[in-house]
């Protein structure tokens, strides 16, 4: 029997997403904020089960070529632990919703007006004008016939379905009418919002769920019937598309056909309304053939990720107070960005300073003479990426520019391919994902002519997220400019590398997974083994997105059995157990707030002389040996400092983080003195350092 134990990764991560949904309880968040965390519970659940559902049903359906896999995962047991639990928190989910969220838009005056509201009759008339001018063409009544009309359901769509008869005639009074099932899709796909606003009266603001509005006119929808009962629902496909191994021309097709592939894909939720009766779904599964394990009892109203985009009539009010991102007095004293970097290293962590600065890297790259050259990296895209404009305007400017596309960015795979050929039509060139492999290293290298320009340096922008001036505004990430020779020559070769993926090079400052990332992380464990051994201290704090490799998170149990003290600040996935004999001196927390916790962060007290990194990998079997991802390190003793000094900060959280227990769950961590919140802390922190 094994010594070590791990959680579930699919497991964990559902305790994490409950976590997301315990925002929407705290009456001490703005009330539009609890909303948003509705939203982003529900949009990271219709993922999940897109992808890693779809990840179960694929081992189940190719069971006999699997047979060790299969009695590994269990993947059939996983499915109804994961729809189990799901239930279980949907049920909350909808609590909060009808019990919490309507009554307080209801005491600042918004009305929320659903199926059982009786309208004025100046907002009747509001709505059937609506209706009629707006929304009726769009619709396209379907009669539901039990294994003779079956329509195809979209993934992630709302579909009202009806419960009807037909209206009494001459020829029908004193018969026993015959039940009728009609379908709609809402017509969201059609630049229809799914929120309706009233106009306002008396200071009160009005808004309808579409499917409400609809069904205020069923009458027009099926005329000859009466619909009697009417409920909402939504199936979930597969997303999990395998395209790891194809090659540029046929990647691109491949990818060019994505969003009919995941329209196609199996059914693996079908979520229904609780209150719809036993006999109506029981018809629903057996017309739309679905197997009763997909489905999931859920609430009167389906994809909350719309929330997103609930109106709010009192904006600003009810949301939060913006935290401005804060300057950096020697970047903006600098002539340019290209002069401050030449002196030293700069982090910048964002929201919490300025993206404006990598911006300004690029772009002043673009007009500098003694650029020949800029290499870059984009994993996912902003749309109307201002970092694509600064790329293309440095290419129109004469520029030599080259830049890897990883089009198998899931769900952002037509946008980035989109975006490669405007960049392609720009001058650039472009280099495509490696088989097998995922690009996911963030890197902006400007080269220059040093012959032309003696004295002048290569610099280099690395970070832990993405190049997207969107997610800056909303992740909290760190990015390194730095002109150190050591680390632009590794970047250089990491780049060349992934134009030619020659395996014969070696990297003396990087970590890069398949080359000595998983060994050196290795040698910094055990070297606070070997000083707790000796009498000194051992101690490791590490911060990621994901922990999820059996082996890293043996390397941790092994230094906690030798008395290493760990910290951890994971925000999703762990599969690390705590509260176990060899899991003692380790702590993980988990922090939910505001911003996405999105840094990978890498601290080993090594004697009092901290080796710090910073990077895109997550300790994720994926990012671990499935991509090339970027790790560096930090040499600047005052950057490291600062490094730190966020992490104890966020060690100290006693308000939004808690600790993982020993059965995944999310323990509050007691307030005791007063209350510390981490991410508005770290706010003061950086505005008490880099005053105005």
């Amino acid at each position: 029997m094994a010594k070590y134990k791990y959680f579930n990764r699919d497991l964990s991560w559902l305790s994490f997403n409950h976590r997301v949904l315990e925002e929407a309880k705290d009456p001490s968040l703005p009330l539009y904020e609890r909303i948003k965390f509705l939203a982003i519970y529900s949009n990271n659940l219709e993922e999940f089960y897109q992808v890693r559902v779809s990840y179960y049903r694929q081992l189940l359906k190719n069971a006999e070529y699997f047979p060790g896999k299969i009695e590994e995962v269990k993947p059939e047991e996983i499915i109804n632990q994961i729809n189990e639990t799901v239930s279980r928190y949907q049920m909350e989910f909808h609590q909060i919703f009808d019990t919490q969220i309507v009554p307080e838009l209801e005491k600042h005056n918004i009305i929320l007006l659903n199926k059982n509201s009786v309208l004025t009759s100046e907002q009747a008339e509001e709505v059937d004008e609506i209706f009629t001018s707006e929304i009726l063409s769009l619709l396209q009544p379907v009669l539901l016939l039990k294994r003779r009309i079956r329509p195809f359901l979209k993934t992630g769509q709302v579909y009202i379905v009806m419960e009807m008869v037909i209206k009494e005639s001459k020829f029908t009074v004193g018969t026993l009418p015959r039940k009728r099932y009609g379908l709609i899709k809402l017509p969201t796909d059609h630049n229809i919002s799914r929120f309706v606003e009233l106009n306002s009266t008396d200071d009160k603001h009005y808004i309808m769920f579409l499917e409400d509005l609809i069904m205020k006119h069923a009458n027009k929808i099926f005329p000859g019937y009466s619909v009697k009962k009417w409920h909402t629902i939504k199936l979930t496909r597969d997303a999990d598309l395998d395209y790891d191994e194809y090659e540029e021309d046929d990647l691109i097709d491949a990818i060019q056909k994505i969003s009919k592939s995941r329209v196609l894909g199996k059914p693996n939720r079908f979520l229904y309304d609780r209150q719809m009766s036993p006999g109506f779904l029981k018809y629903l599964v057996q017309s739309f053939e679905l197997k009763s394990n997909i489905v999931v009892k859920g609430g009167s109203y389906h994809n909350f990720r719309d929330f997103f985009s609930f109106p709010n009539p009192l904006s600003p009010q009810l949301e939060n107070e913006k935290l401005p991102p804060l300057r950096i007095h020697e970047l903006d004293a600098a002539g340019t960005i290209r002069d401050a970097v030449n002196e030293k290293d700069y982090l910048i962590t964002v929201p919490y300073q300025s993206y404006d600065y990598f911006l300004r890297f690029l772009e002043q790259a673009a007009q500098d003479d003694s650029v020949k050259e800029i290499k870059a990296t984009q994993y996912r895209v902003a749309d109307r990426s201002a970092v694509v404009n600064a790329l293309m305007n440095a290419a129109e400017n004469g520029k030599k520019v080259s830049v890897f596309v990883e089009l198998k960015a899931r769900f952002d795979e037509e946008a980035n391919l989109r975006y490669a050929s405007e960049m392609t039509k720009a001058g650039i060139n472009i280099f495509y994902s490696i088989p097998g492999l995922k690009v996911h290293a963030k890197v902006a290298m400007v080269i220059r002519d040093r012959k032309k320009y003696p004295g002048s340096k290569d610099q280099a922008y690395i970070s832990t997220g993405n190049f997207n001036e969107k997610t800056a505004r909303l992740y909290s990430d760190h990015g390194l400019f730095t002109s150190n020779k050591e680390i632009i020559s590794d970047l250089k070769t990491m780049l060349n590398y992934l134009e030619d993926q020659d395996p014969k090079i070696r990297f003396k400052q990087l970590l890069v997974p398949g080359f000595n990332l998983i060994s050196r992380f290795g040698q910094l464990i055990n070297t606070e083994i070997e000083n707790v051994a000796q009498g000194h201290k051992g101690y490791i704090l590490l911060k990621m997105n994901g922990l999820q490799d059996p082996l890293m998170v043996e390397m941790l149990y092994r230094a906690s059995e030798a008395g290493v003290k760990i910290d951890l600040i994971v925000r999703g996935i762990c599969i690390l157990k705590t509260g176990k004999k060899y899991s003692k001196n380790i702590r993980v927390i988990r922090i939910i707030d505001r911003f996405l916790e999105h840094a990978r962060v890498f601290v080993f007290h090594n004697n009092g002389h901290p080796v710090v990194y910073l990077g895109s990998a997550d300790w994720m079997k994926r990012n671990l040996y499935r991509r090339v991802e970027c790790v560096f390190p930090i040499h600047d003793r005052a950057i490291k400092q600062e490094i730190i000094d966020v992490l104890n900060i966020q060690l100290r959280d006693n308000v939004k983080a808690c600790e993982i227990g020993s059965n995944m769950e999310n323990k509050r961590i007691p307030t005791i003195g007063e209350p510390f919140r981490s991410q508005i802390e770290t706010y003061k922190y950086f505005k008490q350092k880099y005053p105005k």
